[in-house]
C-alpha cells in the first residue's frame, strides 16, 4: 500500500483547494442558501479538518478502482487456446457480412484502441447507426454490452451486429453458418475448439469463440502497477489528478477494474443535457424510469478512444470531463481542474497486446462459398 499512503498528502491539498476554489460555484444541495461566511480563523481551521477527513475518506474511495486481471473469463464459457484462435480469426473475417467488406475490427479497430474514431460508424452500404461504437478492451466484465445493455455478456453481443441490417447486415444466422461451412479450414477449426459435438458449426459457437477472444483484450497501464504498490508508476501531477478525480467524485459511476462498466446512469443526472433525443436504455427495456439511462463506458485508454458520448458529439477529452463534471456531479469545474484530472486519465492508456491482436491468415473460400453480395 505504498502507493496509498503516497496519495494522502496530493489527496488532502486537493480537497483543500476544491472546498477554496468551487465554494462560490455550487448549488447548495436542494436549493438551500449559502450560509454566512466563517471568520477567517475558523475557516482556516475548517480547511485542515476537511483535509485530514477526505484523506480518509479517500483512501477508501481509491479502494473502488482496481487493477486489471490478465482476462476476463467466465464459467459458461471457459477459454481453450483452439476457441481463443478460432474467435481471433472470426473477429478479422469479413466473410460475416453480406458484401464481405466489414469486420468486427472495421468499427473496433484493434491497433487503434478497439475504436474507429468516428461519431458513428459505416455499415453495409456505407449506412451509419446511432450510437458510437464502444471500445471492445476491458469489456469482458462490464456490467453489460451495448450502450443500452441490450446484450449480457461479449457472447451474446457478439450476435448482434452481423445481423443488423445497418452494420455487417446477414439476412440470417442460416447464411452466416452456410458462408463458415463451405470453408473446409473453419469447419476443422470449429471441431478442435468445440471438440465432441457433432455439429460444432452453431451461432452460438461462432459467439462462444469471438466473445474467448475478446476476454483477452486487456490493456494494464502504469496505473494498475500503482493500484498493486508502484509509487513511482505515476508522476507527481497524475497523482495530483487522481486525488482531484476522488474528490471530485467521478469514481462514484467510473469505479471497478475497467474505470466504469458497472452500472447505468442517466445522462444529465444533475443537470439536464439540452436536446437529448437519444433515450437509452429505454430502448432495450421500453420502461419510463430507463429513459435517459445509459451505460457508464470504460475509462481505460480514453484519451484514445474519441470522440465521445454515445453520439459522439465531444470531440475532446477536456469538453468531455467538464461536461460531465457539470451535468452528472453538480460540479463546475475550474481549468486547473479539469486538466487535472486529464492529466490523470492520459496515465489510463495502456499497452495493446500487440501479439494477441495480430491479425491471422484468413483461410480461402470454398468453391460453395456465398459471393459478395453488394444490394
Amino acid at each position: 500500500m505504498r502507493s496509498l499512503l503516497t496519495l494522502v498528502p496530493a489527496i488532502a491539498i486537493a480537497a483543500s483547494l476544491a472546498a477554496c476554489e468551487r465554494e462560490s460555484d455550487l448549488k447548495p444541495p436542494g436549493g438551500a442558501k449559502p450560509g454566512p461566511a466563517a471568520k477567517p480563523s475558523a475557516a482556516s481551521s475548517a480547511k485542515v479538518a476537511e483535509a485530514t477527513m477526505a484523506s480518509t475518506e479517500l483512501q477508501e474511495e481509491l479502494k473502488k478502482l482496481k487493477p486489471l486481471p490478465k482476462r476476463m473469463d467466465i464459467e459458461k464459457n471457459p477459454a481453450t487456446e483452439a476457441k481463443i484462435n478460432l474467435g481471433r480469426m472470426l473477429y478479422y473475417e469479413p466473410r460475416l457480412s453480406k458484401n464481405h467488406d466489414i469486420s468486427c475490427n472495421s468499427c473496433h479497430d484493434l491497433s487503434a484502441y478497439g475504436v474507429d474514431g468516428k461519431p458513428f460508424s459505416p455499415g453495409h452500404k456505407g449506412q451509419l447507426g446511432g450510437r458510437s461504437s464502444p471500445t471492445s478492451y476491458n469489456a469482458g466484465n462490464h456490467v453489460s454490452q451495448f450502450w443500452d445493455g441490450r446484450a449480457a455478456t461479449l457472447e451474446d453481443q457478439a450476435k448482434g451486429p452481423i445481423l443488423n441490417p445497418v452494420e455487417m447486415a446477414m439476412p440470417d444466422e442460416k447464411k452466416v453458418l452456410e458462408t463458415l461451412a463451405s470453408i473446409k479450414e473453419y469447419v476443422a477449426l470449429f471441431k478442435e475448439a468445440f471438440p465432441g459435438e457433432q455439429d460444432p458449426v452453431t451461432y452460438d459457437n461462432l459467439a462462444r469463440a469471438i466473445g474467448a477472444f475478446e476476454r483477452g483484450l486487456v490493456t494494464p497501464s502504469r496505473f494498475d502497477k500503482y493500484l498493486t504498490g508502484d509509487k513511482n508508476a505515476l508522476t507527481q501531477e497524475e497523482q495530483n489528478g487522481l486525488a482531484k478525480f476522488l474528490t471530485v467524485g467521478c469514481q462514484s459511476c467510473h469505479d471497478g477494474e475497467a474505470l466504469g462498466g458497472t452500472t447505468y446512469q442517466k445522462l444529465g443526472k444533475m443537470n439536464a443535457f439540452a436536446e437529448l433525443k437519444d433515450f437509452g436504455r429505454f430502448d432495450a427495456t421500453k420502461k419510463d424510469d430507463d429513459k435517459f439511462f445509459f451505460r457508464v463506458p470504460s475509462l481505460r485508454n480514453i484519451a484514445k478512444t474519441g470522440p465521445y458520448y454515445h453520439d459522439g458529439h465531444i470531440k475532446t477529452l477536456e469538453e468531455a470531463v467538464d461536461k460531465m463534471a457539470w451535468h452528472q456531479l453538480n460540479v463546475k469545474l475550474k481549468e486547473g481542474e479539469m486538466k487535472s484530472i486529464v492529466t490523470f486519465l492520459n496515465a489510463l492508456t495502456g499497452d495493446l497486446p500487440t501479439d494477441y491482436i495480430k491479425k491471422p491468415e484468413l483461410p480461402k473460400s470454398g468453391p460453395k462459398t456465398p459471393k459478395p453480395d453488394p444490394s
